[in-house]
């Protein structure tokens, strides 16, 4: 029995080195720049991007956003994908403000300057903000229809949120080659070559996580194929706490099928980080209802920048019914 017990305190011993070991030197590195991703923007006038406005979260963050004041009764909210700004979704905002729509394009907290870069205090904060976000609107005018959309990582998160506690604080979502959780159908290895992902560091953290233990949530897990010479502007690498928020839940059927208010879901048939190809099937059997549209010959970032994508997004969100 007493060798028993000897054998049973090493292997706890050796079990809890290792996970120190992988805590303190397993980070994730940045995989080579991707193309596709640091050139998208190259040909993009950001000359009428309105300059970058704050508002105060509930935790006394500053945090940024830019807005289109629109004619219209659609209101937008606008989320970044991963490592980006406020400004990258600007010619989205653009060509929702063209039809009239008023918008607003959000720097999520450890995006954009704001907060510590790719981290946040705890999991469920990024669903606060734009909360708090919200609350700093003018009341909600009769007729008045409010929009959720995200991009990449963000349409996870806006996802995400259409499953949560404030999801009536919108009256749609609109999900733009949407992330899903790495263990789904629709994601590449790697995102395609975009994300370097440390899954011992997450495997440890997320059972820490279970027994309370949030000391090292700050750790990276994800790195992205950030050139060193960006990172002061796009985010390179995120937290546990981050991934876990920025993006969809374990359970994101679940958000899906219980979301109030229509579902859209956009994305380029090409789309080298995702097999867009494979969302219909995975996600309109939890709801029928599901607006899926995919757009021929376009790449992941095209559905940023290219006119087929801005003019086919802005037509879904100003015709679309109730």
């Amino acid at each position: 029995m007493r060798i028993l017990l000897v054998l049973a305190l090493v292997a706890i011993a050796a079990v809890v080195l290792l996970a120190a070991a992988i805590l303190a030197f397993d980070a994730p590195q940045a995989p080579p720049s991707m193309a596709s991703v640091e050139n998208a923007f190259d040909n993009v006038d950001f000359s009428k991007a309105p300059p970058k406005e704050h508002f105060t979260a509930r935790d006394g963050t500053q945090l940024g956003f830019r807005a289109y004041a629109g004619r219209s009764t659609e209101t937008v909210v606008l989320v970044h994908g991963s490592s980006g700004t406020s400004a990258s979704m600007h010619p989205v905002a653009q060509a929702l403000n063209a039809r009239g729509v008023t918008v607003y394009a959000l720097g999520m907290r450890g995006h954009d300057g704001s907060g510590r870069s790719g981290d946040i205090d705890y999991v469920g904060q990024l669903d606060d903000d734009v909360a708090d976000f919200i609350k700093t609107l003018p009341l909600k005018q009769t007729g008045e229809r409010r929009t959720l959309l995200g991009f990449s990582s963000g349409g996870g998160f806006v996802l995400r949120f259409a499953g949560g506690p404030n999801a009536r604080l919108f009256d749609r979502f609109v999900l733009v080659s949407p992330q899903l959780p790495v263990d789904s159908p629709i994601m590449r290895p790697n995102g395609g070559g975009w994300v370097s992902v440390s899954v011992p560091r997450i495997v440890v953290l997320t059972f820490l996580s279970r027994f309370g233990i949030h000391t090292f949530d700050g750790l990276s897990v994800l790195a992205f194929a950030v050139p060193p010479e960006n990172r002061n502007v796009q985010t390179a690498f995120y937290s546990w706490r981050m991934l876990q928020n920025f993006g969809p839940t374990s359970h994101y059927l679940d958000d899906l099928r219980h979301a109030p208010g229509r579902v859209l879901l956009l994305a380029g048939a090409s789309d080298e980080i995702f097999y867009s190809d494979r969302y219909a099937a995975l996600l309109k059997p939890v709801r029928s209802d599901l607006d899926v549209t995919l757009l021929p010959g376009l790449g992941h970032m095209d559905m940023m920048v290219k006119t087929a994508a801005l003019e086919t997004i802005a037509e879904k969100i100003v015709s679309q019914s109730p």
